[in-house]
């Protein structure tokens, strides 16, 4: 079995785990009350998904 010869060094550890996240989420603009959302999901606005309302505000 493997195993390391020497302890991983506190900043080797960091530096590989700093880009575990890459982009930021994409956002698009509702096309009822045009507000900024993420994709694929209800407008927080105004609860509207695919042309439907869905959460009653």
């Amino acid at each position: 079995m493997a195993v390391p010869k020497r302890k991983v060094s506190k900043a080797r550890k960091r530096k590989r785990r700093t880009h575990w996240k890459l982009f930021a989420p994409n956002l698009v603009e509702c096309p009822q009350c045009h507000a900024p959302k993420i994709p694929h999901r209800v407008c927080k606005e105004c609860g509207y998904y695919k042309g439907r309302e869905v959460v009653s505000s």
